[in-house]
């Protein structure tokens, strides 16, 4: 039996994990709302019965202000699943309960899964699920998303113990909204979703009002209803006699279900009155992104890029040495050795990149990336953005592809296009070999705090474009900021590893697939002249004489060798293809040579300013 189940819930209740144990799949977690923001789907069986599991974007309520509810709604309300998992945040079972509630007025079959039970326990929190399964006239399962626990328990109350039941408020609420569903059945004929749809007249939904097409009649009528339920609730505002209907219940079903031990000061404060602090907030986020670098680039980092280098040395030793024997053609063994060359130059600094992802999925699954965008809201704001852009720039520091479509949770046009066009300045990943190979040669006793710097550079001239975009551009830019702050978690090992591993697997990708490639065609214009003839100076080569044509643009940036030139221009293709163009245009067997290579080629300054340019030229086109 073939049976489709919605997973709907609050941003950050761990809807994503839970999609990933029950469907094998590998989509990304994050310990911040907004990491999904599209809806996702993957299957699984149990028993007889194949289920589609589809994963919507985190929602607060049925609402439709933003793109992730505009999703999340339109799938519920027109794909008509078979089954709801509602996963609920135990830890804030109140403001979860609020979409709990609009999900049961849609009577559709439900289980609602309080997850993150563990932490309840570390908490001392204790929720009667018997009571609250009474309460709601709903199946109630505690689970752990994260370690597995309670997961068979909630799947086979989703198969065996779920209904179609409605949630009854208040007898002054319910004759209001039988009054409404009488409009509603004027409409809409399939009495479907009848409830939601009269609650959200009551609380004069527009999109609603417009979709169904009420005459003046109607809108009378709908508005006599409303005025009436208003007095009833001492409110002037509709919406806030809505929720404050919603919020009656929610508090009359925590104070019989959950207890709570009083006066315990948890973890998450305990570590927010530093690192949110007034004054050290901001500070401690360089610190901690210093320290970082430090580690990434430091002897821990060096020590594994030197193994990785010597292994590849090894390997292209033993190749060579096979081809001679073989008697294999020069130019054969010339262009295998460049091959290995330009890719093994940016496979050497692969520990160093899986290093600095490691550390970025800590500060991920660990809570701390919404601290981050928190402490930054006041800086952005003074370029007419807030806080939630910085969450996509930091996803700039892996790529500028995944980072620009996170754009998407940003509530307005002008924020989604500003973010878009300052994000390519924080530096990716693929810019990474480039610092790190630069500053190993001519900062070595810095490379860490030389590297750092780049970084910092780059914020600069985001602050600096985004105060010219506000003043000429982007005039009336400036939204609210609401973001939730999740509470610290430990990163588990799994998630951490894959989070890293999913970055990483698209550096190795474009190392075996565009820099391959790139390192062939490199070799064929380095070692051929126009005549289509082999030459041995590369300045006679078609790739030299292509240099040279054009270093007199890059005379202002004082570094217009023609090496460097093309080393750059292939950039435009894939930032990784600079350090292998240059390992092939210079003719470097191992790093190492390229470095003694480079230090009769730059001078430090220039070297900085080669970064530089590195940090501030277009994205890569791959």
């Amino acid at each position: 039996m073939k049976q489709t189940v919605a997973l709907v819930g609050n941003p950050n209740s761990g809807k994503t994990t839970l999609f990933n144990l029950l469907t094998g799949a590998k989509q990304h977690v994050g310990n911040w709302p907004g990491v999904t923001i599209e809806k996702k789907e993957g299957m699984f069986n149990y028993e007889e019965h194949e289920i589609k599991l589809v994963d919507l974007p985190g929602i607060y309520s049925m609402s439709t202000f933003s793109m992730e509810e505009i999703i999340s709604r339109d799938f519920i309300m027109n794909e008509h699943p078979d089954l709801i998992i509602n996963i609920v945040d135990g830890t804030n079972l109140e403001r979860n309960l609020y979409l709990s509630l609009q999900l049961k007025e849609l009577g559709l079959p439900m289980v609602i899964a309080i997850n993150m039970i563990d932490e309840l326990k570390n908490k001392h929190i204790d929720i009667d699920t018997k009571k609250l399964t009474k309460l709601l006239n709903t199946p109630v399962v505690g689970i752990s998303a994260k370690n597995g626990e309670g997961v068979r328990d909630l799947v086979h109350s989703l198969i065996h113990e779920t209904s179609t039941s409605e949630f009854k408020y208040d007898e002054v609420t319910e004759e209001h909204l039988n009054q409404i569903k009488k409009i509603v059945k004027e409409v809409k004929h399939d009495p479907t979703h009848e409830k939601f749809y009269a609650f959200k007249l009551l609380e004069d939904d527009e999109l609603l009002i417009k979709q169904f097409n009420l005459n003046k009649e109607q809108l009378n009528r709908l508005n006599v209803i409303q005025e009436s339920f208003k007095k009833s609730k001492s409110q002037k505002d509709i919406d806030m006699a809505a929720a404050d209907t919603r919020y009656e219940v929610i508090e009359n079903i925590t104070k019989q279900c959950v207890t709570k031990e009083q006066n315990i000061k948890h973890i998450t404060e305990k570590i927010d009155r530093l690192l949110l602090n007034k004054y050290l907030g901001i500070p401690m986020f360089f610190l901690i992104l210093l320290v970082i670098f430090l580690i990434t680039f430091g002897p821990i980092g060096e020590y594994f890029m030197g193994l990785i280098e010597g292994l590849i040395g090894i390997i292209t030793e033993n190749i060579i040495e096979i081809l001679i024997s073989l008697n294999t053609s020069n130019w054969l063994i010339s262009l295998i050795e460049a091959i290995i060359n330009g890719v093994g130059a940016i496979l050497s600094f692969m520990p160093q990149i899986m290093l600095l992802f490691l550390f970025l999925s800590i500060l991920e699954d660990s809570g701390y990336i919404s601290r981050a965008a928190f402490l930054m809201d006041q800086l952005l704001r003074k370029i007419g953005l807030n806080g939630k852009a910085f969450i996509p720039m930091l996803m700039g520091l892996g790529c500028t592809v995944p980072a620009l479509m996170a754009t998407r949770v940003l509530e307005t046009e002008d924020d989604k296009k500003m973010t878009m066009v300052l994000t390519p300045f924080m530096s990716c990943s693929a810019r990474l070999p480039i610092y790190a190979l630069i500053a190993s040669v001519f900062f070595p006793k810095h490379k860490g705090l030389v590297i750092f710097s780049m970084y910092l550079l780059g914020l600069i001239v985001i602050i600096i474009s985004g105060l010219i975009l506000k003043k000429f551009v982007f005039k009336n830019s400036g939204s609210t900021f609401i973001l939730e702050l999740p509470p610290y978690r430990l990163p588990s090992l799994r998630n951490t590893v894959m989070h890293m591993w999913e970055k990483a697997k698209g550096f190795l990708t474009k190392a075996g697939t565009v820099i391959l490639l790139g390192s062939i065609i490199l070799w064929l214009f380095t070692n051929f002249n126009f005549s289509l003839e082999m030459i041995d100076n590369p300045e006679e080569s078609i790739i030299g004489v292509i240099g040279k044509a054009m270093t007199w643009i890059f005379i202002p940036t004082g570094f217009a060798s023609w090496e460097a030139v093309i080393s750059l221009i292939t950039g435009f293709v894939a930032k990784e293809s600079v350090v292998s163009s240059m390992a092939v245009v210079y003719g470097a067997n191992t790093v190492t040579s390229l470095n003694q290579i480079l230090m009769t080629k730059f001078t430090s300054v220039q070297a900085y300013a080669f970064m530089t340019f590195a940090l501030l030229y277009s994205p890569c086109i791959a």
